[in-house]
This record gives structure tokens, sequence and C-alpha cells, in this order.
């Protein structure tokens, strides 16, 4: 199963470029953006359900908590901790239960994270969406950026959304069905667009993809899942 690595993205980004002037006004604008990614596994899952429909910074304070408390992030750590501490940590009963439900599945077998390296993209999408509290949104960024699959295009995210009108000058947002028709013409690098899209959104806004141990990604605040 490919992965994106720096150099694979850096390759298609330039192909992309030469076919698209959109996109290759980003790099003109912006530059190319750094590769980044997630380390697959639990704690990446944990911090996608974290980052649901919140600001990424509310999101990287509840994550870093339950770091502090936990150390490293296992589903074994999450199921010795009850509600009351969770809470206290700052998930909400909602994600409480999503949380558990992610560390119960592990613990319990019926889903296994390292296998998911070997699926198909919709294999491993479709086990994904099984758990409880994982969306399409969740899962389609666990698959770009954690397992680096290179035509994935989350059309359930907001800045995903409105980058791409901006950089493609559209006259209006376009919902997730616009975006997914608006996406084809990159196959199979959908992936890469995304990451040049991203990186054009947040550089017109004067900011970076962040930072946190590793694990950050761009475009999390606004999914739909």
């Amino acid at each position: 199963m490919m992965r994106l690595d720096g150099s694979s993205f850096g390759k298609a980004a330039a192909a992309l470029a030469d076919a698209d002037p959109g996109l290759a006004g980003v790099i003109q604008r912006a530059g190319l953006p750094a590769f980044w990614h997630r380390p697959p596994g639990f704690a990446t899952l944990v911090l996608f359900i974290l980052e649901q429909q919140v600001s990424l910074a509310s999101a990287r304070a509840v994550f870093g908590r339950l770091v502090e408390r936990v150390g490293t992030l296992t589903p074994q750590a999450i199921a010795r901790l009850d509600d009351d501490a969770l809470g206290r940590i700052g998930l909400t009963r909602q994600k409480q239960r999503y949380v558990r439900g992610l560390a119960g599945a592990v613990i319990e077998g019926s889903i296994d994270l390292d296998g998911l390296e070997v699926l198909s993209d919709e294999e491993a999408r479709r086990q994904l969406l099984r758990l409880t509290g994982i969306g399409p949104w969740t899962a389609d960024v666990y698959l770009l950026s954690a397992l680096g699959r290179p035509d994935v295009w989350p059309v359930g995210d907001r800045a995903l959304q409105v980058g791409t009108a901006e950089t493609l000058a559209l006259p209006e947002v376009p919902d997730p069905l616009q975006l997914e028709q608006i996406g084809a013409r990159w196959r199979p690098w959908r992936s890469v667009a995304a990451r040049l899209i991203w990186h054009d959104y947040l550089s017109r806004r004067g900011r970076t993809e962040p930072a946190l141990e590793g694990l950050a990604v761009p475009g999390a605040s606004g999914s739909v899942d």
C-alpha cells in the first residue's frame, strides 16, 4: 500500500501545480508546505476525536492535559480513568463515550489499528466508521495524515471547503457534494491537493501548520463528524 513521504509529496505537488493554475498559485504565494504527518495508532485517533467540532487550540489543551495525566496514551490508560477524571481533564460526556469506546474496541480486538495499514482505503475507512464517534471526517483525515494515503479528500472539513473556494476563486464555498466533484480533477493525488489548499488557507490568515509533539494536522476545526 503506497504511503506519501516527503519525496513523493514534493513530486506530486509539482505535477499538480503543472496541471492546475489554482494549485500553482498556492506554491507561488505560500511556497511548498513542509510534509507533516501523524504517527498511526490509538493516540492520534484520540486526538482526532478531541478535535471534532471545536477549535484546534481547545483540542490541543485537552489532549495535553490527558497526556500529562496518563503519560503514554494507551487504551489501557484510558480504561483506568473514570468519567469524573475524564471530565476534569476536559472531555465532554459525548467524547468520554467516544474515547472509551475506541479504547474498548482496541482492547477487545474488534479493531486492529496496526492492520489498517495494509488495507485498501475503502476497507480501512469502513473499519474506522464502525466505531462510535468515528465519522467520515475523522476516518478521512486519519487515512490522509496517519496512514499517508495519497488520494483521500475530506469533503467534510470546513477549512478545506473554504480554502478550495479561495484557491480556485469560486463564487461561493462548496458543500461536501460539490467539493467531491471539484476534487475529482486531482485524482490520484487528492491528499496532496488537500495539503496544498490547507497550507494556502492558513497562509492567507497569517498562520502555519501547528505543531503538537508531531501530531498536528491543519483543518481540524469545523469538522462535521
